[in-house]
């Protein structure tokens, strides 16, 4: 079922500041501030060439990650996202599996442009785990 590790997303509390950060002081490869307002979250990509790192910022009001931020004042790490070949096929080997799958079950196109799903935490340990189609 999964085919590789894509990135792991850390909420930052100030994205400017954590851009700068890993591309002044890590020297990293670090992408322009997008905002997706249909996920309600800013983001900055660090590309480290077999994976990524996606820094990310509530945008607007209604951002999924707005309270996530509340509680983790400091910033914190909020999911892993893992390939898949078939995320349509994934999904509902899941559901057979009574995996919860987040929001109404089926993929959504992410800030890769690509259709995802979060998987619930409490089906892995605590870890909210995005899967992407490859």
């Amino acid at each position: 079922m999964l085919t590789r590790f894509n990135h792991v997303a850390i909420v930052v509390p100030d994205l400017e500041e954590a851009k700068n950060k890993y591309k002044d002081v890590l020297n990293a490869n670090v992408s322009e501030i997008i905002n997706y307002e249909e996920h309600g979250v800013s983001v900055v990509f660090v590309n480290l060439g077999n994976t990524k790192i996606e820094l990310m910022y509530p945008y607007g009001e209604k951002s999924p990650i707005k309270n996530f931020l509340e509680k983790n004042m400091n910033g914190a790490i909020h999911h892993i996202c893992l390939e898949v070949k078939d995320i349509y096929k994934t999904a509902e080997e899941l559901k057979k599996k009574n995996i919860r799958i987040l929001g109404d079950g089926t993929p959504k196109n992410g800030a890769h442009n690509k259709p995802v799903l979060f998987l619930h935490p409490k089906d892995f340990f605590g870890t909210l785990i995005e899967l992407e189609q490859e």
